[in-house]
């Protein structure tokens, strides 16, 4: 855990945080995978009742961000990222527990999530207590065209 890290929660289209989460993702997500989103379909998503964006900062730089829809009473950890320079030293953990937490506080009973198979993220899932549910068969289709498969995970908050 870095000591001076700050977690900001946004849960409207607020331009700069959409500008933050934005710059994250251009370096975070390997462009051979096709996973990063685009400004219309972040915004779109934020614009959805239920979804919250929280920001990772160090002295105001967007280090990493989580963002997170729920429905009822289930939420989808949608897409989680930090910065390749700032990988291996907690932050992703950091975003994942606060999401949890969030989830909780607000009644939700279970979060689920899906990883393309070869994500190195797969491990702090497992850490977390996040348990397989099934892989989708080249569910993901890279720039190459190359097919990589999807594995959904499922979360059961207690108390």
């Amino acid at each position: 855990m870095i000591p001076e890290l700050v977690l900001d929660m946004y849960e409207d289209g607020e331009r700069n945080a959409l500008a933050d989460a934005m710059d994250v993702m251009a370096h975070a997500f390997d462009p051979a995978y096709g996973e990063a989103w685009t400004l219309p379909q972040l915004s779109g998503v934020m614009m959805m009742p239920g979804t919250w964006l929280t920001i990772a900062r160090v002295d105001a730089a967007a280090l990493g961000f989580a963002l997170v829809r729920s429905v009822l009473d289930e939420c989808e950890l949608l897409l989680l990222a930090v910065h390749p320079a700032w990988r291996g030293k907690g932050i992703g953990r950091e975003l994942l527990i606060d999401s949890l937490k969030t989830a909780r506080r607000r009644g939700i009973k279970s979060m689920n999530l899906e990883v393309r198979s070869s994500n190195t993220a797969v491990k702090l899932y497992e850490k977390t207590g996040f348990e397989y549910v099934h892989r989708r068969p080249g569910y993901y289709r890279g720039a190459d065209g190359q097919l990589h498969d999807a594995l959904s995970f499922r979360i059961e908050m207690l108390g």
